[in-house]
């Protein structure tokens, strides 16, 4: 039986022709794109499960790809580089994605990498029946819609900073590592950097601060952030 489908996005046909083999190994259906404007198309066309984006693409590159997506779809992006920079990884995360791998790479990593975002989006589309949702004094964070309110408010906010806000807000006063965060919320292993935890909460406090003397985003300093509530 048909697995989910996949959309592979690169421009190097002999990578998507890999992943293609791999993959129907694997009983997934598998959708190819070979730059950023067919991407968007077929992305559009086809509805995959999850998309394997490389960043270097013709036409629009894969961080331009990846914003467009994240406007109407929190569907699973694993992002594909050939630069092993920092700065491309925080990018990626920050603008959405759920994974990346740096090529050069083994296709049996992505497939191990794939089932573990399915595994994980599976487990909270079962969780959706209850409304996922925590609430303070002029804060309201909604993962059921993808929603936060401050002061009644609806602001817009990124996918991964409402995650990491909810995530800590579900545990108030509870200390967490930057790579306890990493793993918690982005849900693998962050190899060497967690500069990516910290641009996240300089975010959310341009849109939290001042708002409640109930509660604050904190940075114990040493170790980590909570969210601290008063009592």
């Amino acid at each position: 039986m048909s697995l989910e489908k996949i959309m592979v996005a690169d421009d190097d046909q002999n990578i998507c022709e890999l992943l293609r083999l791999y993959l129907e190994k694997e009983q997934y259906t598998v959708v190819i794109a070979n730059d950023g404007n067919e991407a968007i198309a077929k992305f559009n066309s086809e509805n995959p499960a999850l998309i394997l984006l490389d960043i270097m693409m013709p036409g629009l590159d894969g961080w331009q790809v990846c914003r467009e997506i994240r406007k109407k779809s929190n569907v699973p992006i694993i992002m594909i580089t050939a630069k092993g920079e920092t700065f491309d990884k925080v990018l990626g995360l920050e603008l959405g994605a759920d994974d990346y791998v740096v090529k050069p790479f083994d296709a049996k990593e992505i497939v191990a990498r794939i089932k573990a975002v399915l595994r994980r989006v599976s487990a909270g589309t079962q969780a959706e029946n209850a409304v996922r949702e925590v609430s303070y004094d002029k804060l309201v964070v909604n993962m059921t819609r993808y929603e936060l309110k401050v002061d009644g408010k609806v602001v817009d906010t990124p996918p991964k900073e409402l995650e990491l806000l909810f995530h800590l807000a579900s545990n108030p006063n509870r200390v967490y590592t930057r790579d306890q965060l990493l793993d918690e919320v982005w849900g693998f292993e962050y190899y060497g950097d967690s500069r990516t935890v910290d641009v996240h909460i300089k975010r959310l406090r341009e849109k939290l601060e001042g708002v409640s003397d109930q509660w604050c985003l904190k940075t114990v300093w040493g170790v980590g952030y909570k969210f601290e509530t008063k009592d």
